[in-house]
C-alpha cells in the first residue's frame, strides 16, 4: 500500500512539475523543475516514468543547458521493458529533433529501434522516423544509410524502411530536387558496396527513378549509372568460373543495365569484360548460365558502338562455328544459335567490313580494314557449310516438330487431371517458343550465303523468349491499321521512350533460367560480400 501511495504521489508531483512550467512564463528560471522531471527517469515509478517521458520532449527547448542530460534520459527511456514507456518517449523524438544538433543521433537510435518484435512499438518507430525525416531530411537519412553501409545487424530492417516508407515520398521529402536527390544519390552509392541481388536492385530502381537520370538528364548522367552497375558486376576482377555467384552477378547486372545502354550509356567495359575474362572460360561455365549469358549479350549488342562490336564479333564468330554444324545433323543448340545470330548481325551491321577477315566476304567501304587484297576464301567456305549444315539441321527439326504440335490439341482434350493439362499446355509452350526459334535462325541465315551480304541491325527479328509483338489490325472501311510494335526502334518507339524500350528489356529476360532474385549471401568481396543467389 505504501509503494502504491508513493507512486501516485511521484506521479502528482510531475504533474505539479509539468503545470509550473506550462503556465510560467519565463521557463528558464524553472530549471530546477526540468530537471527534476529527468530524475524521476532513474525513479521506481512506472507511471512516473511514462510521464516524464511526455514531459521532457515538451519542454526540452527551452532548456537547452539540460539538452544532454534530457537526451540521455530519453534513451534510457527506450531501453526500458515497459513497454508503454518505451512507446512513450519514442514518440517524443521528434519534438527532441527540432534540435538539429540531435537529429542524427536520434534518427540513429530510431533505426536501431527497428528490430523490435512488437508491432505497436514498430508503428510508432516508423511514425516517430518519418516525422523527424520531415524536419530534415539530410540529417536524418544519413545515419540511417550509415548502418546499410556499414552492414550492421540493422541493415536489413532499415532497407525494408526505406523501400516502403521514404522512397515513395521522394517527391514530397527531396526538395530541392536536384540538391536533394544528388544527395540521396551519393549514401546510396556508397551503400551498395556490399549488399544482395534484390537490395542492389531495389536501389537502382530508385535511382532510376530521380529526375537527375530522367529521359531528359544529360547522358554523363546514365554514364554514372552505368558506372555504378559496373562497380557491382566485378568488371575488374578475374574472373573464376567456379564462382557462380560471379556469374549470376554479372548477368543481373548486365540485365540492370540494358535500359542505360538504350539512352546512350557506353556498354564497351562489359562487352570487354564478355571478350577477354569470359570468352576464353565459356566451355567451362555450367550449361544454364551460359545461355542467359548469351541473352545478355544478344540484348545488348543493338546498344554496342561500333569500335566494341569490332572487338566483339571475333568472339562471336567463334562461338558460332562451335555450335553451328559443318554438315546436318540431327538438332542442335538452337537457342544458343539464335543468340549468337542476332549479335552477329547487329554487330556486323555497325561494322561490316570486320566481317571480311572473319567470314571471307567481300564488303567494301573504301576503308584499308576491308582487307581486300588479302585472300579469306576459306573462311567464307567453311562458315557458309556451316550455315548451309544449321539451316538443313533447322528444317528438319522444324518437320519433326510441326508434326507433333498437331498432336498437343488432342492431348490436352484427353487428359484426366489438371495436372496433366498444365504439364501438356507447358510442353505446347515450349515447342511453339522452340518453333520461333527455329523460324529466327532461318531468317537471320538467309542473307549470309551472299559474298556482300546485308546485315540486320533494324530489330525486325523478335528473339523467340521476347513477348512476340501483335500483329496490326486490319484495315477496315478506311481506317488505317495502326502502327506494328517494334523492340525498340521506329514510329512506335518515339513516344516514351523509356517506358516501351523498359517494358521489351523486362520481356526479353523473362526467359532467364534462374529463378527469383537471391537474397542469401555468399561469396565475399573484400570479406563480407552479399550473394546474389538465382536472379531473374
Amino acid at each position: 500500500m505504501a509503494a502504491a501511495d508513493a507512486d501516485a504521489a511521484e506521479v502528482e508531483r510531475l504533474y505539479e512539475l509539468g503545470e509550473r512550467l506550462s503556465s510560467a512564463k519565463d521557463k528558464s528560471e524553472h530549471a530546477a523543475d526540468y530537471e527534476a522531471i529527468i530524475a524521476a527517469v532513474k525513479g521506481q515509478s512506472v507511471k512516473a516514468k511514462q510521464l516524464a517521458a511526455l514531459l521532457i520532449p515538451r519542454f526540452f527547448r527551452s532548456f537547452p543547458a539540460l539538452a544532454t542530460r534530457a537526451m540521455s534520459a530519453m534513451f534510457d527511456l527506450v531501453e526500458m521493458e515497459e513497454l508503454a514507456i518505451r512507446i512513450q518517449a519514442i514518440r517524443g523524438f521528434p519534438l527532441l529533433g527540432k534540435d538539429t544538433e540531435f537529429v542524427s543521433k536520434i534518427a540513429d537510435i530510431l533505426g536501431q529501434l527497428l528490430t523490435s518484435e512488437e508491432n505497436v512499438e514498430r508503428d510508432a518507430v516508423h511514425k516517430a522516423l518519418m516525422s523527424l525525416i520531415r524536419q530534415d531530411v539530410k540529417n536524418s537519412l544519413q545515419p540511417l544509410f550509415k548502418h546499410v553501409e556499414s552492414g550492421s545487424e540493422i541493415r536489413e530492417k532499415i532497407i525494408c524502411f526505406l523501400r516502403d516508407k521514404v522512397f515513395p515520398l521522394k517527391a514530397e521529402l527531396l526538395k530541392p530536387q536536384a540538391e536533394m536527390e544528388r544527395f540521396i544519390t551519393d549514401l546510396i552509392k556508397k551503400s551498395v558496396q556490399d549488399v544482395t541481388g534484390s537490395e542492389f536492385e531495389l536501389f537502382m530502381g530508385f535511382l532510376r527513378s530521380l529526375s537527375i537520370f530522367g529521359d531528359s538528364a544529360p547522358r554523363e548522367s546514365f554514364q554514372e549509372l552505368i558506372e555504378i552497375i559496373q562497380a557491382q558486376a566485378d568488371l575488374d576482377s578475374q574472373f573464376n568460373v567456379s564462382d557462380i555467384d560471379h556469374i549470376e552477378r554479372w548477368i543481373s547486372c548486365m540485365y540492370m543495365a540494358l535500359p542505360i545502354f538504350m539512352r546512350g550509356a557506353s556498354s564497351s567495359k562489359f562487352l570487354n569484360y564478355f571478350v577477354k575474362q569470359i570468352v576464353p572460360a565459356f566451355e567451362e561455365i555450367p550449361e544454364e548460365k551460359k545461355l542467359d549469358l548469351l541473352k545478355t549479350i544478344a540484348a545488348s549488342s543493338p546498344y554496342a558502338a561500333a569500335q566494341d562490336s569490332r572487338q566483339l564479333l571475333p568472339s562471336i564468330v567463334q562461338l558460332l562455328k562451335k555450335y553451328m554444324p559443318g554438315k546436318k545433323v540431327e538438332d542442335i543448340n538452337h537457342n544458343y544459335v539464335e543468340c549468337l545470330l542476332y549479335t552477329f548481325h547487329h554487330l556486323a551491321h555497325k561494322t561490316p567490313n570486320t566481317t571480311n577477315s572473319l567470314c571471307g566476304y567481300k564488303i567494301v567501304t573504301g576503308q584499308p580494314s576491308d582487307r581486300l587484297g588479302e585472300d579469306f576464301s576459306e573462311h567464307y567456305k567453311d562458315f557458309t557449310e556451316r550455315l548451309t549444315g544449321t539451316e538443313e539441321t533447322v528444317r528438319a527439326a522444324t518437320k519433326r516438330l510441326t508434326q507433333g504440335m498437331a498432336d498437343f490439341n488432342k492431348a490436352i482434350s484427353s487428359a484426366k487431371t489438371g495436372e496433366e493439362k498444365t504439364k501438356i499446355k507447358s510442353d505446347q509452350q515450349t515447342a511453339t517458343r522452340t518453333m520461333r526459334s527455329y523460324n529466327n535462325i532461318l531468317i537471320m541465315t538467309q542473307p549470309l550465303h551472299m559474298k556482300s551480304p546485308s546485315f540486320m541491325g533494324d530489330k525486325k527479328i523478335t528473339l523467340s523468349w521476347m513477348e512476340q509483338p501483335k500483329k496490326p489490325a486490319s484495315t477496315v472501311a478506311g481506317v488505317k491499321r495502326s502502327q506494328p510494335a517494334t523492340n525498340g526502334n521506329g514510329p512506335a518507339s518515339k513516344k516514351g521512350r523509356g517506358g516501351m524500350q523498359n517494358q521489351l528489356v523486362n520481356r526479353a529476360f523473362e526467359g532467364l533460367s534462374h529463378g527469383g532474385r537471391g537474397s542469401g549471401r555468399g561469396r565475399g568481396r573484400g570479406g563480407r560480400g552479399r550473394g546474389w543467389g538465382g536472379y531473374h
